[in-house]
């Protein structure tokens, strides 16, 4: 069995979360990307991830896929890049991240798409209104400087892509909070080397395409 960590990406998706995440680790990893449709559709891929979609890793062994989960896993992995708090003092670490995940992700999703839950079925979905979940959202990137505490974690990375990727698509209004936190987090070198890797292969991708 190898140790060797596998990536399975595509440049202009959520494995762009993963990729921060993988930087952020300083691990060695191998990059295997897959074009849309046809190659994560396949029968080999499917065995890696049946949804078909990217992200996923494959490490020593074990598949894991879902960003979010992703990054929880390589924290783990990887202790001594200090991406996870110590046992004791995981509460906000865990509570923010997967309010990202699930609360956060559905609700600006639809927005995305255009759908609004109506005020008396609110109670019926999980995240209630997509007023509520931005509010929320604020709430947890004012109470300290990171969304976990006073150092950057695994969360930072899951929750601050969630922020950056909805301003920039217009599915999470621009407030103050929003901006600074963004701020703060999007300049880490481990940040910068991601996008400038995942650019340079979405680059490499449009040239092939023409």
């Amino acid at each position: 069995m190898t140790d060797e960590l596998i990536f399975f990406t595509n440049p202009m998706s959520r494995g762009r979360i993963a990729r921060w995440m993988l930087e952020e680790t300083g691990c060695a990893y191998r990059t295997e990307v897959l074009d849309f449709g046809p190659d994560m559709k396949s029968p080999g891929y499917l065995a890696i991830n049946p949804m078909g979609k990217v992200p996923a890793v494959l490490h020593k062994g074990k598949i894991v896929t879902e960003a979010a989960a992703i990054c929880a896993y390589l924290a783990d992995a990887f202790p001594e890049a200090g991406l996870a708090p110590p046992l004791p003092e995981r509460a906000a670490y865990y509570r923010w991240m997967f309010f990202a995940a699930g609360p956060v992700e559905a609700a600006l999703s639809n927005k995305a798409f255009g759908f609004e839950v109506p005020a008396d079925r609110q109670r019926a979905i999980g995240y209630g209104s997509i007023q509520n979940v931005v509010d929320v959202l604020d709430y947890a990137v004012t109470q300290s400087e990171y969304i976990a505490g006073d150092r950057f974690t695994a969360a930072d990375v899951y929750v601050g892509s969630q922020i950056g990727w909805g301003m920039m698509f217009g599915t999470l209004e621009k407030r103050p909070a929003f901006e600074a936190y963004w701020q703060r987090i999007s300049s880490r070198p481990a940040a910068v080397r991601a996008r400038e890797i995942d650019d340079a292969l979405v680059a490499a991708q449009q040239a092939t395409a023409v």
